[in-house]
């Protein structure tokens, strides 16, 4: 990742208590991206690997389904958010900056591909260069192109790869043009078209709202998935455990629609039932603490329709528990 991304690292801000190790937090910690601090970070066999953080400000994939627009503020709030939080990770964290995708309008359909080529491409220079990679979306649309950048990665080249979704939704549908609500049949297109099939699983799963449809095409692709009703500490630990078992690595990504409406009003679709917050940090955590994790990304925040950055702080504590 040499040339930057449509819009470089800017200025983190938070509180300052003091610039000694005890009192850093997240603003005073995040580097901005330089291929030799990464390749020397990655190096360093006294720290966990690096991490670099990338921002997709996209919408058009939302306003395509017919959702409600704002997500391409996400990356900014989540990195407001996590700003003032005390930094206790043992990595060095680095930021990319953003990949910005123009939304469309009447007559305009906006460059969504063209988008999630550029980060692909960015995410693949990445994840070669040692780091884990979080992206920080977006609308859900995000997770194509996360998987772009895992498809153009050596990292997987001959790994069993799996993609673990944290959502309300498939996000199967079947559409003419891609949206935040058909990613994963576009990688089961694209797994298929290599003669793999996709390694996909979904926790939380909201029935009323994915269509009959929608549930065949899951049980025709073999996908396996946890309703939210049923979705409780143990059965979630036993569901990503067992999908973990077969994987050499697995991609994580997390929609926040996946959890209450309470906890996460900022977001596309808010869920009226969802899973709870505590339930979800498990999750990330044994996902983390596996070994295997490659990619995460964050997605469908929307700050248009937060209440006093609620849902901006969930996303941020995600991402520190994540890395941490």
């Amino acid at each position: 990742m040499n040339e930057p991304l449509d819009i470089p690292c800017e200025p983190w801000l938070g509180r300052n208590d003091g610039d000694s190790a005890e009192h850093r937090r997240w603003w005073q910690a995040v580097r901005p991206y330089e291929p030799e601090a990464l390749a020397a970070a990655a190096h360093d066999g006294a720290r966990s690997r690096p991490a670099v953080l990338l921002g997709f400000r996209s919408e058009e994939g939302v306003r395509r389904n017919k959702g409600r627009l704002g997500a391409a503020g996400g990356p900014a709030a989540i990195r407001a958010a996590l700003g003032p939080l005390a930094f206790h990770l043992e990595r060095e964290v680095f930021d990319a900056g953003d990949v910005a995708v123009a939304t469309g309008g009447e007559g305009l359909p906006g460059d969504l591909e063209g988008g999630q080529e550029r980060f692909g491409a960015a995410l693949a220079a990445a994840l070669d260069a040692g780091a884990l990679t979080v992206g920080l979306g977006g609308g859900h649309e995000t997770a194509y192109a996360s998987y772009l950048g895992l498809a153009e990665s050596e990292r997987t080249g001959g790994a069993r790869v799996g993609v673990l979704n944290l959502d309300a939704h498939f996000d199967l549908r079947n559409e003419e043009r891609a949206t935040s609500g058909t990613p994963f049949l576009q990688m089961a297109r694209a797994e298929a078209a290599e003669g793999r099939e996709l390694q996909y699983a979904v926790l939380g799963i909201s029935k009323p709202n994915n269509t009959r449809a929608l549930f065949e095409r899951a049980d025709e692709l073999r996908v396996r998935y946890l309703l939210d009703e049923y979705t409780t500490r143990e059965t979630a630990e036993s569901f990503v455990e067992d999908f973990l078992a077969d994987l050499d690595a697995v991609y994580l990504t997390i929609d926040l629609d996946v959890l209450p409406a309470a906890v996460a009003p900022g977001v596309s679709a808010p869920a009226a039932v969802g899973v709870p917050l505590e339930v979800i940090i498990a999750v990330v955590r044994r996902i983390a603490a596996s070994g295997k994790l490659l990619h995460a990304d964050i997605a469908e925040l929307n700050p248009a329709f937060d209440l006093d950055g609620r849902t901006a702080r969930v996303a941020a504590r995600l991402v520190d528990t994540l890395l941490g």
